[in-house]
């Protein structure tokens, strides 16, 4: 399977409460045979074992080799990085990739990335993102927000990042949780001009 390489996509996976909405962005990137670069905070692997029952490896190469298996991917299209890994692609502006979603994005991570932390890869990853001009997508899931969460996001989206909550829509009359995840990774395919099929654009579904 030829791998797109030129338009990569960096995934940060935090310890917001979503797993299941980076799992399925992520079946649909790799479906759609886009080179993944992904990074899992140590809170995200304590989320995916209470959310998913999935026991993530903290060594990245074991993690990659879990992810990959899952997936059917090789190492070529989907690549996992530790977050001291400051040698990554992710944490260079001449070699990371323009576009990078952090999904789901907790309000420690979304708060680094307003003050350009960089104390980890993730937060470096988004700072390059941010610094390059490319597209930060960041995918917030805490309610309520705090004035504190609000005043970051109001920052960021200044700065052109777009703010989108993992906040689903019920119009489409959800028959699921699967449903509810898709609805907004439906939205983040769209934000990243990829194609998708799993909701129907409003106006454009069938009569």
């Amino acid at each position: 399977m030829t791998v797109n390489a030129n338009t990569a996509i960096t995934l940060a996976i935090t310890g917001a409460s979503g797993a299941p909405y980076a799992l399925r962005l992520l079946e649909l990137l790799l479906a759609q045979r886009q080179q993944v670069h992904v990074l899992v905070s140590s809170a995200a692997r304590v989320v995916f074992a209470t959310e998913v029952n999935w026991q993530l490896p903290a060594a990245p190469q074991a993690m990659g080799d879990a992810l990959r298996e899952h997936f059917g991917v090789s190492a070529e299209q989907l690549q996992v990085y530790g977050k001291e890994q400051w040698f990554s692609p992710v944490a260079s502006g001449s070699a990371a990739p323009k576009r990078m979603v952090v999904c789901p994005c907790s309000t420690g991570t979304l708060a680094a990335i307003a003050q350009g932390a960089s104390d980890n890869l993730i937060e470096r990853a988004a700072d390059v993102v941010l610094k390059e001009r490319g597209q930060l997508i960041l995918v917030p899931r805490e309610t309520p927000f705090s004035a504190i969460h609000l005043e970051n996001m109001l920052k960021l989206s200044r700065l052109g990042v777009t703010i989108m909550p993992a906040a689903p829509g019920f119009y489409h009359q959800p028959q699921s949780i699967d449903d509810l995840v898709d609805f907004v990774v439906a939205r983040i395919l769209d934000h990243l001009g990829l194609e998708q099929k799993i909701q129907p654009k409003w106006g454009y579904g069938e009569e």
